[in-house]
């Protein structure tokens, strides 16, 4: 009996941990604040509606993206407001341009796949 708990034991986790790994998960304070962003760009819609929207788009982005990719593709994206010669920097690096296009195209595929800039249904 022993042995058969054990086995039905590993066989769950054997189940459980694979998916963990897969789920490239992000720390909770970026969790966060991409939800936060996401809903001040979005306004009009009921808060419940777009917390579940927008934490549909931030699983979605993580499932495609590790996260440090993440992280380089939002910072860069975000410095492209900066004045200046420091904002010069970025917006002169072809790396950085194609991450930053690379990121536009993730952000356009998961907020279509969460129904994010819709029309509600009536």
């Amino acid at each position: 009996m022993k042995h058969l708990l054990r086995l039905l034991c590993l066989c769950g986790l054997s189940m459980v941990v694979p998916g963990v790994a897969l789920a490239n998960d992000f720390p909770t304070v970026d969790r966060v604040l991409y939800v936060q962003e996401c809903i001040a760009a979005n306004p009009g819609h009921g808060s419940f509606e777009m917390t579940n929207k927008c934490s549909c788009a931030l699983d979605a982005l993580a499932r495609e993206v590790k996260y440090a990719d993440y992280i380089e593709m939002s910072t860069a994206t975000k410095a492209t407001t900066i004045g200046g010669e420091r904002g010069g920097y970025i917006r002169d690096s072809e790396k950085l341009q194609a991450e930053i296009k690379r990121y536009r195209a993730l952000q356009a595929k998961v907020k279509k796949a969460c129904f994010i800039g819709t029309a509600a249904a009536p």
